[in-house]
């Protein structure tokens, strides 16, 4: 196994540079969010009873946080749609925001297209491309940014763009000191995680070593349910590596039932527990009881807790603590964590 405290594995494996955006990522949420603050917007997109963001993989999973982090706040509903059309009960009172890194996703143009026919409020959030010529030639309310990464790195971008977006309607309160609260949590836990930081003391590179050569599943709840889907994707496209997110409650009612069998994948298989003290007691409950049962059954499991007291700051904190897992993972898979083989199409 590769020694992770060995600096010259990484100039090795990570040709691009993967860690000096992981090192960046809470500047980022402080330049994304500052540049949100001053997105002008319709008088007009107050008058909502609904938002959509519409995106793909990572353009997608700024959306699926904040619909979680504010579903016990805002008095409107907010969801995330990933395919070429919109419901049908989208109407004019919809804020549809379009989230694509290069512009150009089809699924997102298109139903972008009928939430324009329909005259919905409409926002981009893009670097460029075909979006943003849209944005522009109707005059919509346009985040965009030049930031050259892959695109699962600019994700304060578009979470920063949407969650100002929010408070700027109204439909969340004043985030101002959650956001600096988060960003000075989020500096303090890169600076703990560095690849400088020897393994003794990272709890990235220790957690990566548990996960070396493992199935890897993610399971979590309430405020961190999402945050195991992006766990599981960062596993997958930075470490190369098997691994699916499910949540508590659902996970109870069947994935417990099928431990069992067949018996060899599940000694080879771990499972990441995350957890928030946020979370309420009763799913607290199912996590003690879900680990009596893999003890019983002599599956591996690890907890993992959240940092911070905002809700935001435990939320960032735990996705950054993912994101730096599944690069020391590459590493030890001895894979370069930056490129991802192309879709299907």
């Amino acid at each position: 196994m590769i020694d992770l405290d060995d600096i010259n594995a990484y100039s090795e494996y990570d040709l691009e540079n993967m860690i000096g955006h992981l090192t960046n990522i809470p500047e980022l949420y402080r330049t994304a969010w500052r540049k949100a603050m001053i997105i002008e917007l319709p008088e007009d997109y107050a008058n909502i009873n609904r938002m959509m963001i519409l995106g793909t993989e990572c353009s997608a999973i700024g959306g699926d946080l904040i619909s979680r982090l504010i579903i016990n706040e805002a008095q409107i509903p907010m969801t995330v749609n990933r395919g070429y059309d919109l419901p049908a009960y989208v109407d004019e009172q919809t804020l549809v925001i379009a989230c694509s890194y290069s512009g150009y996703t089809e699924e997102t143009i298109s139903a972008f297209a009928q939430a324009l026919d329909i005259n919905a409020r409409c926002m981009v959030i893009s670097t460029g491309g075909k979006l943003k010529e849209i944005a522009e030639e109707k005059h919509l309310p346009l985040f965009t940014f030049d930031y050259n990464a892959q695109p699962r790195s600019t994700l304060p971008f578009s979470f920063m763009a949407i969650y100002c977006t929010l408070q700027k309607l109204g439909i969340i309160g004043d985030k101002s000191a959650e956001i600096a609260e988060t960003i000075k949590i989020l500096e303090q836990l890169s600076q703990q995680l560095d690849i400088t930081v020897p393994l003794e003391k990272n709890q990235a590179k220790q957690m990566a070593q548990k996960l070396y050569g493992k199935f890897i599943f993610i399971y979590g709840s309430e405020i961190t349910s999402e945050i195991a889907c992006r766990w599981k994707t960062q596993l997958n496209e930075n470490s190369k590596n098997w691994a699916a997110s499910e949540s508590f409650s659902e996970l109870n009612h069947n994935s417990i039932a099928g431990y069992r069998f067949p018996a060899e994948f599940s000694k080879n298989a771990l499972i990441i527990l995350l957890r928030s003290s946020l979370i309420s007691k009763a799913m607290l409950a199912r996590y003690q009881a879900t680990c009596r049962i893999l003890e019983h059954d002599r599956i591996k499991y690890s907890i993992v807790d959240t940092g911070g007291e905002s809700a935001l700051a435990q939320m960032l904190s735990l996705v950054l603590l993912g994101d730096y897992i599944s690069y020391y993972l590459a590493i030890l898979n001895e894979v370069d964590p930056a490129p991802v083989r192309l879709s299907i199409s």
